[in-house]
């Protein structure tokens, strides 16, 4: 996963590998906060219109493609 590498000094989970995959939108979200999370990454372009982001403990990054190469050349 080249987005995990590019953050090695960060502790990463994915959700699938929390048991999290069922979850959704708001659950999701919930669950990442109380376990302790600060930031959550995804590439779902719709949860700024399922979810109220400004209510949240937790930062949400939203990437708009889960493609590395373009990710990574994207300008900063």
């Amino acid at each position: 996963m080249p987005l995990r590498e590019s953050l090695a000094a960060h502790t990463v989970s994915a959700a699938y590998e929390l048991g999290w995959s069922p979850l959704k939108n708001g659950e999701l979200l919930t669950a990442a906060e109380a376990a302790g999370f600060e930031v959550l990454i995804t590439t779902d372009t719709k949860l700024k219109y399922q979810q109220n982001p400004a209510s949240r403990a937790i930062a949400i990054i939203v990437l708009g493609t889960a493609h590395w190469p373009r990710i990574k050349t994207a300008p900063r």
